[in-house]
């Protein structure tokens, strides 16, 4: 099996939010996926999330990566920060600290690990599924996965 790695290089501005969703909606449109379709929306939604964490709780430049091939779409964000991903509890008013609960809840999986000096935070969403969200009757996700406890920006 084939698999299609393409990565974009992020600045610690987070102007570069955007420019990584339009990036990743090129990039996307070019494996044969169309803007409205379901799995292309939570990919962006996805990328917006890990990059908004990257540039914003780290202060560090990213690599956004993604891997086409085989039964799904993976993307990774890594960065230079040698901080563990924090815990944050988001209040019902405030406008933060949901991002990776909303990973949680839209990937098939996800997690981090360290690598190098600095980390890297991946998900990954099935193609055959159309996204967590048209498949309920799925098995629980995240079943297998080596995770710490839940981690929260």
């Amino acid at each position: 099996m084939q698999v299609l790695q393409v990565q974009l290089e992020v600045g610690p501005d987070p102007a570069e939010v955007g420019r990584a969703r339009r990036w990743a909606r090129s990039r996307l449109a070019g494996s044969g996926m169309g803007d409205d379709e379901p799995l292309a929306e939570t990919l962006i939604l996805l990328i917006s999330e890990l990059v908004t964490n990257a540039v914003v709780h780290t202060g560090c430049p990213a690599v956004l990566r993604m891997l086409f091939g085989g039964p799904g779409v993976r993307v990774e964000v890594a960065d230079a920060s040698d901080r563990a991903p924090a815990r944050r509890q988001a209040g019902g008013e405030d406008t933060g600290g949901r991002g990776l609960e909303l990973v949680d809840g839209l990937a098939d999986r996800w997690g981090w690990q360290r690598e190098g000096a600095g980390k890297r935070i991946w998900c990954e969403v099935d193609r055959a599924a159309g996204g967590p969200a048209e498949a309920p009757e799925q098995a629980p996700k995240n079943c297998g996965l080596m995770r710490e406890p839940r981690v929260y920006l």
